[in-house]
């Protein structure tokens, strides 16, 4: 075994650690905020949307960072800054106390993904091999998701001040282990000083890879259409269990942890992975259209069309999510992954942020309409993407600084 892939191995055993902080958080902090901390629901969501906006803007430099320096220390600080945010959640008591926390805990997890990224790409050299390990990254974050939510159920199942600061401490124990993990990985490769000019002014150049990962974080839309879009169409608009919500996240995340490492095959170069967009988006666009045929629908007939819609969504994010990684990863600059990777983050930090909004005016206010529209939206994004992704290929065979 080489020293990288020995690494590797490393940084896919701290994101599965750290994921399971993250999970267990995630599955508590709503209640936790509001509850115990005692916030109202709309400070609780200006804070989140402010730490979401500050991310977003931070992710290019943040990801430029990387380039300049050792992506391993940038990471890792990121990471100890992150569990010294979370141990601060037991200090909240106001309004401000919580953006103090909250911004630095929430903004920098969009930067740290892009620089995570960046350094698997310092390690891997093969383009269509950096996908795979991406793959594996996903895997290792779901199944440490799956094990923290489990955790944090027996935490609300507690609902007690005491249960709630261990779950605290715990997260940022899993980020600590992230961090010392992170420096445990050998040095990427590194960059000449004439590539490492002007990393953020090389990507917001870069028009065609702008772009292409501007549409296809559209698709990015499937999480919120998850986490908001199916429960507020099972409450108002059908007869069918609420729970019904629970088994469609069971089948997502089991089908992640099974799927994604194999549907990185579908993402091996750019064009390859211009067509999985399309057909990712074309798939998504159907589970909508499937979804509004189960208005006021009950019984067993309605239930297994939304068991349906289940497996047409996990497969169109599963081709979504190796899309973007073969787009991002194909077509960056190898002298400024960092910043690359952080516009591919800022992108769908964008789409995330009006995500629940989406759904929530064209769902809870439209219905069946809304699912149509919704449709629209995602075909919409994808009809471009190979023309956009012939135009990039086109500007990096005239440039080969950008290959």
């Amino acid at each position: 075994m080489d020293e990288a892939t020995a690494g590797l191995r490393v940084m896919l055993w701290g994101r599965g650690v750290s994921a399971l902080g993250d999970g267990l958080w995630f599955t508590i902090w709503a209640l936790y905020l509001t509850r115990v901390v005692e916030l109202a629901p709309i400070t609780v969501g200006v804070g989140m949307a402010v730490a979401g906006a500050v991310g977003m803007v931070a992710a290019v430099p943040l990801g430029a960072l990387s380039d300049r320096m050792d992506a391993r220390l940038v990471l890792a600080t990121l990471t100890l800054v992150r569990a010294g945010a979370m141990v601060g959640y037991l200090a909240v008591d106001n309004t401000w106390s919580f953006l103090a926390v909250t911004v630095p805990f929430t903004a920098l997890a969009t930067g740290g993904t892009a620089v995570r990224t960046a350094l698997v790409a310092g390690l891997v050299t093969e383009p269509d091999q950096r996908v795979r390990v991406l793959a594996w990254q996903r895997v290792a974050q779901h199944a440490g998701y799956a094990a923290g939510a489990a955790v944090g159920a027996l935490v609300l199942t507690a609902d007690t001040r005491w249960a709630y600061a261990l779950a605290i401490v715990g997260n940022a124990v899993s980020f600590l282990v992230l961090a010392a993990t992170t420096l445990l990985v050998p040095a990427p490769a590194t960059t000449t000083r004439s590539q490492r000019q002007s990393t953020i002014r090389t990507v917001l150049a870069d028009r065609p890879y702008l772009c292409i990962t501007g549409v296809t974080a559209v698709l990015s839309l499937c999480w919120a259409m998850l986490s908001t879009g199916l429960p507020l169409w099972l409450s108002g608009w059908t007869h069918l269990p609420l729970g019904l919500g629970g088994i469609v996240v069971v089948i997502s995340s089991v089908g992640i942890a099974l799927l994604q490492v194999p549907f990185s095959r579908f993402a091996r170069t750019a064009r390859q992975a211009a067509r999985t967009a399309v057909v990712s988006g074309v798939v998504l666009a159907a589970s909508c259209l499937l979804l509004a045929t189960t208005s006021g629908g009950a019984g067993a007939g309605a239930v297994v069309v939304v068991i349906i819609v289940a497996v047409l969504h996990l497969l169109g994010e599963l081709g979504y999510v190796a899309a973007r990684w073969g787009l991002s990863v194909h077509l960056m600059d190898d002298g400024a992954k960092g910043a690359y990777q952080g516009a591919s983050e800022a992108t769908t930090a964008v789409v995330q942020m009006v995500g629940p909004a989406v759904f929530t005016l064209a769902i809870a206010g439209l219905g069946p309409v809304g699912w149509l529209l919704v449709a629209a939206l995602f075909l919409t994004a994808v009809v471009p993407v190979p023309a956009l992704t012939r135009w990039a290929d086109r500007t990096r065979e005239r440039s080969p600084a950008t290959h």
